[in-house]
């Protein structure tokens, strides 16, 4: 069980429990309701508290988050830990490992991973995944161990990627094309403008003449949201068997979530990890030679408007 407990000082002196809860310990609604059904889910000071309690300066509140009833069950392999505390793991997944247990997938995922962590340091908890990567798509993941950590760090972590496009990229430049969704029955996703909003900022690294590495960052989280912007641009990523063509030096799509930034749910410090790219991106570009600096930024980005606009000319 995670306890937190909260020193109070004088702006909360005469307030209500619950006002401390909302505003200062940021709980949501939903677990301050699960809390009071808890013995001892609330305390003021060690004894037993009800929500409309009036606080005093130097009170301590303490708040006891339960256990998960129902954890995943354990797999075989350890996950590789990045960073770990009593509220957060972030790991680095393997490529072709998928992050959730499905009907084609008991035991072998980063669920089950980090279910065998959690019992060998005595823990028992809910697999919570903060955002989540395809199963080809390599890197980091930050997993919250108990719900007030889900809920404060959802849609927070900022994400760096870097991918392999079949094309040749220079500069730096924006992607700005919605996502949609053909067939809800299926995966795949494309450009069109019946979509959602995505927003893709790339800045090209390194290059072979044909392929470009790319360092990416996003504005909004769309599945597949990497994968089909540069799709869009006939620049699917290297080795994309759903957006572009197999390729012999790679068996999966080269996209790697590469570093995270955060502030943390509990103590507000910030949290940076990295994970470098794996053997198989690393390889790709080791044999790739620098991007020489161009600013042509404005010629890199790509939207919606601009693909318009070149479409009437051409016609």
């Amino acid at each position: 069980m995670r306890q937190i407990d909260y020193p109070i000082d004088a702006r909360f002196d005469g307030k209500k429990l619950y006002s401390f809860l909302k505003g200062e310990a940021k709980l949501s609604s939903k677990l301050i309701r699960s809390l009071k059904q808890c013995d001892d889910g609330l305390q003021i000071n060690g004894a037993h508290a009800r929500t409309v309690d009036l606080l005093q300066t130097g009170d301590t509140v303490t708040v006891r988050l339960p256990d998960d009833p129902r954890p995943a069950s354990p797999g075989s392999v350890l996950p590789e830990i990045l960073y770990a505390d009593d509220d957060l793991l972030v790991v680095n997944k393997p490529a072709m490992m998928p992050i959730h247990e499905s009907h084609n997938h008991q035991g072998d995922t980063l669920q089950n991973c980090v279910a065998l962590y959690e019992k060998e340091h005595g823990a028992s908890g809910a697999f919570r995944a903060v955002g989540r990567l395809d199963k080809g798509t390599s890197g980091i993941v930050v997993c919250a161990r108990n719900a007030h950590a889900a809920a404060r760090l959802s849609g927070k972590p900022e994400k760096t990627y870097f991918a392999i496009a079949t094309g040749l990229f220079t500069g730096s430049g924006t992607i700005d094309l919605p996502i949609y969704r053909p067939d809800p029955m299926k995966t795949l996703r494309t450009a069109d403008p019946r979509g959602d909003k995505a927003v893709t900022h790339w800045t090209a690294k390194k290059t072979d003449g044909k392929n470009t590495l790319l360092e990416i960052t996003l504005e909004t989280g769309r599945t597949h949201q990497i994968r089909v912007h540069f799709a869009a641009l006939g620049a699917p990523l290297l080795g994309d068997t759903m957006y572009g063509t197999p390729d012999n030096r790679i068996g999966r799509q080269a996209l790697h979530c590469a570093a995270v930034r955060f502030f943390h749910p509990v103590t507000g410090q910030e949290i940076v990890c990295r994970a470098p790219l794996p053997p198989d991106m690393q390889t790709i570009a080791d044999n790739m030679y620098p991007v020489k600096a161009v600013d042509n930024a404005a010629a890199g980005d790509y939207n919606e408007e601009k693909e318009q606009r070149c479409g009437k000319e051409e016609q």
